[in-house]
C-alpha cells in the first residue's frame, strides 16, 4: 500500500500538516483537506485507499471529513448501526484493524451492510484530542489484507502527527472566535458610549440617566441595547456604523 510504497517521512508529513493548518479557513477546511491528503498519502497506483474522519464530542459519533463521499458513506453507515472498527478506536484508544470484511466476525450489522460497496479491508485509528473529544482515522481499501504490518504503523504514526496539527487547528478556531467576540464587545460598548453622550448633550443630564434612557428604549422597543445605541449614533452622524480602534 501507500506507505510501504514510500518512505515514511515524519519531517515531510508534519511539514505538510502544518501548512494544511495555516492555509485553511476554518477547521472544517482543515479537515476536509485533511482526509484528502490522508487517503493520497496511503493509496498506491491502482489502489485507492479511501479516508473519513469521525470526531465524538459530548457522547454523539459524527463524520466531520471525508475524501470523497464513497468514504462519508462507509462511515456514516456505521453510525447508523452505531457500531463498528471507528467506533471501537475511539472507545477504546487503540487500533483497530478488520483484514477482510467478507470474514470479520465482529460487528456482523456493519460487516454485512458494507460488503460489496467497495471495501475490502479497514483500518481506524484513534486521534489524542482535548478534553472529552475523540476522534479516528478511518481507512478503506478496496482490497481484503489491504493493510500490511508497516501500513498500520505508518498510519500510527501519521494519526500521532495529524493530531497534533488538528490540536493546533482547533487553538487557532478558539483564538479566533475569542478576538471576535471582544472586537464585537468594544463594538457594542463604543455605541453604547457614543449613544450616551449625545443622550447628555441633548437632554443636559447625567451618564447615569442618559443610560436609563437607553435601557427604557431597549425595553419598549425589545431591542438589544447595541442596537438602540446604533440607531442614536446615526440619526446625529447619518452613518451607523462605528469604528473602534480594535479594528483592523
Amino acid at each position: 500500500m501507500g506507505v510501504e510504497a514510500r518512505a515514511w517521512d515524519r519531517e515531510d508529513v508534519a511539514g505538510r500538516l502544518q501548512e494544511l493548518v495555516l492555509e485553511s479557513v476554518d477547521v472544517g477546511e482543515f479537515l476536509q483537506e485533511l482526509a484528502e491528503y490522508s487517503g493520497a498519502f496511503f493509496s498506491a497506483p491502482h489502489i485507492k485507499v479511501r479516508c473519513a474522519f469521525t470526531v465524538l464530542r459530548r457522547k454523539k459519533a459524527a463524520t466531520v471529513a471525508s475524501s470523497d463521499a464513497q468514504a462519508r458513506m462507509l462511515d456514516e453507515v456505521q453510525l447508523e448501526f452505531g457500531e463498528g472498527p471507528c467506533l471501537a478506536a475511539m472507545a477504546e484508544m487503540c487500533i483497530v484493524h478488520v483484514p477482510d470484511v467478507a470474514s470479520e466476525p465482529r460487528w456482523p450489522a456493519y460487516m454485512s451492510a458494507v460488503a460489496g460497496r467497495g471495501v475490502g479491508s479497514i483500518l481506524a485509528v484513534p486521534l489524542g484530542l482535548e478534553a472529552e473529544t475523540r476522534a479516528a482515522l478511518n481507512l478503506f481499501s478496496p482490497r481484503p489484507h489491504g493493510f500490511t504490518g508497516e501500513d498500520i504503523s505508518g498510519a500510527e504514526e501519521f494519526a500521532a502527527q495529524a493530531s497534533k496539527s488538528l490540536r493546533l487547528a482547533l487553538r487557532m478556531a478558539r483564538l479566533t472566535e475569542a478576538r471576535n467576540d471582544l472586537a464585537a464587545a468594544m463594538q457594542s460598548r463604543t455605541s453604547i458610549d457614543i449613544a450616551t453622550g449625545i443622550i447628555m448633550a441633548q437632554n443636559r443630564c447625567s451618564q447615569e440617566a442618559a443610560l436609563r434612557v437607553l435601557k427604557t428604549a431597549s425595553s419598549l422597543r425589545n431591542l438589544k441595547l447595541r442596537d438602540v445605541a446604533a440607531s442614536v449614533a446615526a440619526s446625529v452622524g447619518g452613518d451607523s456604523a462605528l469604528s473602534t480602534y480594535f479594528d483592523e
